[in-house]
């Protein structure tokens, strides 16, 4: 199924329409895996929310002896019900998921299945911790993150919306990053400093960037709107606007054949700029 256009997955007062269109796709999975029917019942068709399905399902990943599941969904309700911002910004996750990767085509697997939208959701209960000053919290919730998806984001870190964190494993983001709105990332992306340097320390990610696997951005770097960066990459200079970078260190190669090439996940390099 298409995913919904943007302007209909927040819904109004009283509705929700992506909610409903996962639960639609869930019964629909289970008419065809009954063995994960107890499964997909308790985790979506028994909430009537999303954020309560999600506060359920992301404390059980991360239940540990330290910190019951139980007590974990309450501090991920209590995130999701205090934030409009957070809230809007799970959908649109969702929506990139769905609209980005060529392995999904139904909004109920990532918010199952993908780690990559799940360690996002906990970052965004992390970073509200952290802005409340619980920072103990935050922490905590980091550590568990990184040894569950071995995805490492820092609390204090702040990440925009429709953001894509294809597969995730071996993802760093530093403190002081920021990372823009509807930007896609790849595995093993380091977004992180260049020593023991203090303070602002880490890079700046513009609107629609698109950073390929393995890409290592160091220090506090600004990466334009709408640039590309190549896999593999280590990038330590600003990078310019609508700009490909590629290379060790990195340099501008060419440009993306489109505005926002986080939205075409094209890794490739026209032939023009090799």
């Amino acid at each position: 199924m298409p995913a919904l256009h943007p302007k209909h997955i927040h819904g109004i007062e009283g509705q929700d329409p992506l909610w409903e269109r996962i639960r639609e796709e869930t019964r629909i999975a289970i008419a065809g895996e009954a063995i994960l029917a107890s499964f997909m019942h308790a985790t979506i068709l028994h909430h009537e929310e999303l954020e309560s399905a999600l506060s359920f399902h992301l404390a059980n990943q991360l239940d540990s002896p330290s910190a019951s599941s139980m007590m974990l969904r309450d501090v991920f309700l209590e995130a999701f019900s205090s934030d409009e911002t957070t809230r809007r910004a799970i959908r649109d996750d969702l929506n990139a998921v769905l609209e980005r990767d060529s392995a999904c085509h139904e909004y109920h697997l990532p918010f199952l299945y993908f780690k990559g939208f799940h360690a996002l959701q906990i970052h965004r209960v992390g970073h509200w911790l952290w802005q409340q000053g619980r920072h103990s919290l935050a922490l905590f919730l980091q550590s568990r993150m990184a040894q569950k998806f071995a995805i490492d984001i820092h609390p204090a870190a702040i990440l925009g919306h429709g953001i894509l964190l294809d597969h995730g494993s071996g993802l760093v983001v530093g403190e002081t990053a920021v990372v823009g709105n509807r930007v896609s990332i790849l595995q093993s992306v380091t977004l992180g400093g260049t020593g023991k340097v203090d303070g602002d320390r880490h890079p700046k990610i513009g609107d629609g960037v698109l950073i390929s696997a393995g890409a290592k951005i160091l220090g506090n770097i600004r990466v334009g709107e709408g640039a590309k960066v190549g896999a593999g990459s280590v990038v330590l200079k600003d990078v310019p606007p609508h700009t490909t970078v590629a290379g060790v260190p990195a340099r501008v190669v060419g440009v993306p054949t489109s505005e926002n090439p986080a939205l075409d996940m094209d890794h490739d390099f026209p032939e023009s700029d090799w």
